[in-house]
């Protein structure tokens, strides 16, 4: 495989938008090393999606590891991106890089923060130590209770300011992108034209470098779940919905298992 990031920035050759889905375990793993996407996401959204939780502070370095060397056991072609889940940067420095250690032999290439304020040297020393580091600014649900919960950010002009600020501030401390979460469509296109890095967007605007999805919202696996930002590319949870009780009919008259289906 080759692990070159170079995808990602906003002075390759190629002006194609990038590309990003989740990606939690093996099974859909597989699937997305044979798409066009160009790299997944072991989001710590998997606390929500996978694990029942509210939120994502639910998830754990354990639990991320977990997740991430199963979805490494899947991927053979595309770029793995692993989140640091709440509170993994803001212990000591040994602490942080014990956690980032962890996700990057689990099988990780990379690690995304959230956040910028207190991480500047934690990412430069992340950087030089040989660990490609992917930003987010935005809606940041690790801090979904400071927020006052998921609210579209950069509403004001000095939200914007801090955020301008802080996307300067990622690049400048060695991140190779930057995912831009929830904010105006404006402020993803200004941040995308100051940077020269990468911005992945999710409900910042089509004026990103590219945009991420969680895959099981994408597919349409969630009936309830209906943020603005989400197009829904399949009707996934009718689709299974169907078969599984094609399934269940097919089982009740004797349809299923066929002779055909059956060991002599």
């Amino acid at each position: 495989m080759n692990y070159n990031f170079d995808r990602f920035s906003k002075k390759s050759a190629s002006s194609k938008k990038l590309t990003m889905v989740t990606c939690y375990d093996t099974w859909s793993a597989k699937i997305l090393d044979n798409t066009n996407v160009d790299a997944v996401l072991v989001g710590d959204s998997l606390a929500m999606v996978m694990h029942g939780f509210p939120n994502t502070l639910h998830a754990t370095v354990e639990m991320m590891a977990l997740h991430t060397a199963a979805v490494a056991r899947g991927i053979t072609k595309k770029i793995i991106v692993a989140d640091m889940p709440f509170m993994s940067t803001r212990g000591s420095l040994d602490q942080t890089i014990i956690a980032a250690q962890k996700l990057m032999t689990a099988g990780a290439h990379a690690i995304k923060i959230e956040g910028a304020d207190g991480h500047e040297k934690l990412i430069e020393h992340l950087v030089k130590s040989g660990i490609p580091v992917m930003g987010h600014l935005g809606l940041t649900p690790q801090s979904v209770f400071t927020l006052g919960g998921f609210k579209v950010q950069g509403r004001t002009d000095k939200q914007v300011e801090a955020l301008m600020k802080d996307a300067k501030t990622l690049e400048d401390a060695g991140c190779f992108s930057l995912v831009l979460e929830c904010v105006p469509n404006a402020v993803g296109r200004d941040v995308t034209n100051r940077l020269s890095i990468s911005t992945i967007g999710i409900g910042a605007g089509p004026e990103t470098s590219g945009q991420v999805l969680v895959l099981q919202d994408l597919l349409g696996l969630n009936g309830e779940f209906k943020p603005k930002f989400l197009r829904k590319f399949a009707p996934g949870e009718s689709i299974i919905n169907e078969a599984i009780n094609n399934f269940c009919s097919q089982v009740s008259t004797s349809d299923f298992p066929t002779a055909q289906e059956s060991y002599e």
